[in-house]
């Protein structure tokens, strides 16, 4: 994606540039029997970006697209062993296994190719996954390949990163078992899917996109923000969502939204492990035909003390169910929080232009960049720009001390939000054509690459104030 920009220039001096496309990568389905390593080959994976300098040899045949739909999964708790040729494949292999989805897996590289996975095979137990890389012909990768069979265990995943785009040896290597082929130009993104897909649950495949919303000072609206894109999410791109609102005690979901929720998101996280797909459902209070909630108790008689793996839990279970999440995080800094913002697929960070957000939101912004190098920057959102009399840090200014641009700008429209507030409603329902409700279609738009579909009220509707 391009550079993201604010929106409302004119209002507050920055520049605007609409970006809201993301490629999206297309899958090509090609099956074959497996014997000697005893996998199933899953679809292959195609180049997406340049990453190495070595050439690859040319034919007319290339794979198509993969589609990534969906959201990422941590890989579980395996061991990977890299034989890499080149040193590009090392360093690549380093990067993908600092990213946050393999934070459970071990991963060893070590030089020599296909022979010295043989030798090494020879000594020491299979890995989970073995990971061979050869730039020879067809016909020695075949061979060689024919040879490392003798020495793998039975339900052992190979991945072959070879230097010839074959349509041919692509087939000749699934019939031998193994259970993907790569072809350099790859990014680390590329190789971590790939190995995902190895090991995914076949049980439950899917894992919707994880967006996680969060304030960078108490008070700048971060709830309604998140409350007001989950809408928009799914009435104005069409997309089924779920709001999740983990702030426990002061969570104003049910409020904001009109809804009295006798069961909510604590009755998940005080047994976790009982939250599977039917209790998920039962619990879920549906907003919309598109958006369901997943409301807070809100009450503060009883301090509700939750284990930091019950919040993973319930939240994975969640994302089993919609293509969209949006949580709507408390503003604390615990373990909890900071894990469920690294292992979110977009975060958005919610900050006024004042000192205080600048300060946090830099601080927020840098450590989640850390854990999440194959990952969108987090996403600012300026909240209540403008507001009369108001001392303000210039958006420009803003930006450039915090080092990201912010995908929208919000501004101070306290009738707007109040109407909504007061109404029960979003601010797209009681007013759609508002630039705040615009700013949050921007960046709905941005997070799942899709256009804005306003459906227009019927006369009877218009007339009933619905």
């Amino acid at each position: 994606m391009g550079k993201e920009t604010a929106l409302f220039e004119d209002d507050f001096g920055t520049e605007f540039e609409d970006v809201f496309g993301e490629g999206m990568l297309a899958g090509a389905n090609d099956t074959a029997p497996a014997d000697p390593f005893g996998a199933d080959a899953p679809q292959p994976v195609q180049p997406v970006a340049d990453f190495s300098a070595k050439p690859v040899s040319a034919v007319p045949f290339s794979f198509a697209p993969v589609e990534t739909a969906g959201g990422d999964a941590m890989l579980p708790a395996i061991s990977i062993k890299l034989f890499y040729e080149r040193e590009e494949t090392r360093a690549l292999m380093q990067l993908c296994a600092h990213d946050r989805r393999m934070g459970r897996a071990t991963v060893e590289c070590m030089p020599g190719g296909i022979p010295a996975a043989i030798a090494d095979l020879r000594a020491n137990p299979t890995p989970n996954l073995l990971m061979v890389e050869s730039s020879a012909q067809a016909s020695q990768v075949l061979h060689e390949i024919d040879s490392l069979a003798e020495h793998c265990d039975e339900h052992v995943k190979v991945l072959v990163i070879g230097a010839v785009n074959d349509i041919t040896l692509y087939r000749q290597l699934v019939a031998r078992g193994v259970s993907e082929y790569l072809v350099p130009p790859f990014q680390p993104l590329q190789i971590i899917r790939s190995i995902s897909s190895l090991f995914a649950d076949p049980d439950a495949p899917f894992l919707g996109k994880q967006i996680s919303v969060v304030g960078a000072k108490g008070g700048v609206g971060a709830s309604t923000i998140a409350h007001n894109l989950a809408w928009a999410l799914a009435e104005n791109t069409h997309v089924n969502t779920t709001l999740v609102d983990l702030d426990l005690s002061f969570g104003t979901t049910s409020l904001d939204f009109n809804q009295d929720t006798p069961q909510t998101i604590a009755d998940a996280l005080l047994a976790p492990e009982r939250a599977d797909n039917s209790v998920i459902e039962r619990l879920l209070t549906r907003a919309t035909e598109r958006l369901s909630l997943f409301t807070a108790p809100a009450n503060i008689n009883q301090i509700i003390d939750i284990p930091d793996e019950s919040y993973s839990m319930v939240i994975e279970s969640v994302r089993r169910n919609v293509p969209y999440m949006v949580l709507d995080l408390p503003h604390v800094w615990s373990h909890w929080v900071r894990n469920m913002l690294i292992a979110s697929d977009e975060v958005v960070i919610v900050c006024q232009p004042d000192l205080a957000s600048l300060r946090n939101g830099k601080n927020m912004i840098d450590q989640l960049k850390g854990h999440r190098v194959n990952d969108h920057a987090p996403r600012l959102v300026l909240n209540m720009c403008g507001v009369p009399k108001r001392p303000e840090i210039p958006v420009k200014d803003f930006a450039a001390a915090i080092g990201v641009e912010p995908d929208v700008i919000v501004p101070f429209e306290p009738e707007v939000f109040g109407m909504a507030a007061n109404n029960g409603q979003m601010i797209s329902e009681t007013s759609p054509a508002a630039k705040s409700s615009i700013a949050i279609d921007h960046l709905a738009c941005a997070l799942t690459g899709r256009a804005v579909q306003h459906v227009e009220k019927s006369f009877i509707k218009k007339l009933l104030g619905k």
